[in-house]
């Protein structure tokens, strides 16, 4: 249950990384659903390693939103780069 929680908390961040996060983004709404919730997995399980949150729980709202905008800022690299 704590993936399907990872997953809902991290759609909400993508949005907020969004809103968030300066500039023009040229991504659409299912790329930064999509990059929001890859930004939650990765919080989580940076989380975990560095030892902030335990086995099965998950990162907190804070994280995931933090997770999401670095990810939407290499996006934004990468976009422009190719």
């Amino acid at each position: 249950m704590s993936i399907v929680w990872t997953i809902l908390i991290g759609f909400v961040a993508g949005l907020v990384a969004r809103a968030i996060k300066p500039g023009d983004d040229s991504a659409g709404f299912i790329i930064t659903t999509l990059i929001g919730i890859a930004g939650s997995l990765i919080a989580t399980y940076v989380g975990q390693a560095m030892g902030w949150y335990t086995a099965g729980q998950g990162a907190g709202f804070i994280a995931s939103v933090v997770g999401a905008i670095v990810l939407l800022f290499i996006y934004g690299l990468v976009k422009r780069k190719s």
